[in-house]
């Protein structure tokens, strides 16, 4: 184990316990929301609705700011003043394309709603989704602001705050939901009135603006100091802006192939409602079950992959190639140990899962989740290798690679979807488009993979589809028994849950042992080392 792991791990353990809290309280707020809402076209409204927000930013800035902006970021810090001339250009010119990003797409709300929701055209939901996403869409300036202060404080060694911010905005909107639950009964698309709309729509957005405040008390102690600068002319950032550019393009491939999911999502439950079924089958289960999915994937991958980035551009600078190699994979094979059983676990165990946790709607709903989710499952290996290789390239500041890799994924991912959407009945659409979303991202894996080759970084299937598999194995072993005698287990889904979380994770870390899987010895090595430490 190189010098540079254990700190990676120690800064990723910092983020992953904040993560872990914001994870579990953005639970608690999608539980309280579905028990609000429902899963059919009450919720869709709402979450096509909030999901813009997200998907415009991500369109226009998202991925320069989390990813392009962190090599100039680590470079600029190396600089006399300690970054504050580049990074006040920096905060100034995002400010103000965020504010002016927000006025027009308020603006242009209904366009929004035709375009990604054609099914709602003329119907009820048409005009209440355009409500709630003129509510929601401010939520932009504060994404924005957001990420590039929590980028900062990471390129300056402060990963932890930037993930325990969100814990605050989920709290404000657990507050509003769980109030909400308390005194509002059977919304419908017609029912909803125009009041609780607007607390809905506003109160979300509330909660990003105490989750960016949060972060001005970390900026202080950077001693950076921050100050609106417009004078532009500055070569490292016209740089910025010109990788940024790629990433626009990046974040456009992504979002045409999330407008084919929402589109066809969103009409099959109007046809599916028309065809008589009443469970939800729409645009909420997808968007419900991708959240569970995420959450082993936020929780351990991303928190690694961010304190891994700034180092991965600091080896660049050094012209260490091989150590970035050896970095890649062997965080690959470090995530592999939490995400295939985590996909193993919700491809067995999905209703069982969807039905513990949604507790507040029907069965059918429940279950519908949880199918969804089986969908996504091993969709969770190739998300992750993705992202870390992902990661490579941007560390060598080369977007046009990862929007080559980016288009060619999301184009199978497509053609996939629409593939599902003509030959399944519109009740599992839903499942099929989570189920064409992973077969996508295996594909995305493997071409980024290729295309770090460039770098003369060539990582080898062997490196890594070897350790998979036997942690597939091991997973399968344990998680099939205790499929097969769920049946036969007293007590209702929470003790089954329990108990399936407990067998699996004791005897899965029995057999690692057993077969001396390194990664999960090296682990779990660190993190007794840890609990000496402190």
């Amino acid at each position: 184990m190189s010098s540079l792991e254990p700190s990676i791990l120690r800064s990723s353990a910092v983020m992953a316990i904040g993560t872990i809290f914001s994870r579990i309280t953005g639970l608690v707020r999608n539980l309280l929301l579905v028990a609000v809402l429902g899963t059919t076209l009450l919720g869709d409204t709402y979450n096509v609705a909030n999901t813009m927000p997200n998907i415009l930013y991500n369109l226009l800035l998202g991925g320069a700011l989390t990813a392009v902006f962190v090599p100039q970021l680590v470079r600029a810090t190396r600089g006399k003043d300690g970054g504050s001339a580049f990074i006040s250009k920096l905060l100034t010119a995002t400010t103000l394309l965020l504010g002016a990003l927000v006025i027009l797409s308020i603006v242009i709300a209904p366009l929004l709603v035709r375009i990604f929701a054609t099914g709602y055209v003329g119907r009820p939901e048409f005009h209440l989704t355009v409500l709630f996403m003129r509510y929601c869409l401010p939520q932009i300036f504060f994404m924005g602001i957001f990420a590039l202060l929590g980028q900062i404080a990471n390129a300056k060694g402060h990963f932890g705050p930037m993930m325990w911010a969100p814990v605050l905005n989920n709290v404000l909107t657990i507050s509003i939901f769980g109030w909400f639950l308390h005194s509002a009964h059977h919304l419908t698309v017609t029912s909803i009135s125009f009041t609780q709309t607007t607390w809905l729509g506003l109160g979300t957005t509330a909660g990003y603006v105490i989750q960016t405040l949060a972060l001005i008390p970390v900026i202080r102690k950077t001693k950076i100091k921050l100050r609106f600068r417009f004078d532009w002319r500055d070569p490292e950032l016209r740089k910025s802006w010109h990788l940024a550019t790629w990433t626009l393009l990046f974040a456009a491939i992504s979002q045409v192939s999330y407008l084919v999911t929402v589109n066809l999502s969103t009409g099959a439950a109007v046809r599916a409602l028309k065809a008589g079924v009443v469970t939800g089958v729409g645009f909420t289960p997808y968007s419900n079950a991708f959240l569970i999915l995420m959450l082993p994937h936020s929780i351990f991958t991303i928190s690694i992959v961010t304190a891994l980035l700034p180092q991965l551009s600091s080896l660049v600078i050094e012209n260490k190639i091989s150590e970035i190699h050896d970095r890649l994979v062997k965080t690959i094979r470090l995530v592999g140990i939490i995400t295939v059983p985590s996909a193993v676990a919700f491809l067995l165990f999905g209703p069982l899962i969807t039905s513990t946790l949604f507790f507040g709607i029907s069965k059918s709903d429940s279950q519908y989740l949880g199918y969804t989710l089986a969908g996504f499952a091993f969709g969770l290996l190739p998300l992750s290798i993705n992202l870390i290789a992902l990661r490579g390239l941007n560390a060598f500041e080369n977007v046009k690679l990862q929007v080559v890799s980016n288009a060619l994924m999301n184009i199978v991912g497509v053609l996939a979807s629409v593939v599902v959407a003509i030959y399944l009945p519109p009740k599992w659409v839903t499942v099929g488009l989570a189920a064409s979303l992973s077969f996508s991202y295996f594909f995305g894996a493997w071409i980024t993979i290729r295309l770090l080759r460039r770098y003369q970084i060539s990582i080898g299937l062997r490196e890594i589809v070897g350790l998979y598999l036997k942690l597939i194995a091991l997973a399968l072993v344990i998680a099939i028994p205790l499929r097969l005698a769920l049946t036969h287990l007293p007590g209702g889904n929470t003790i089954h849950l329990l108990f399936v979380l407990g067998v699996s994770a004791f005897g899965y870390i029995l057999l690692a042992h057993l077969f001396k899987i390194e990664e999960v010895a090296r682990t779990l090595q660190l993190l007794r080392r840890g609990r000496e430490e402190k």
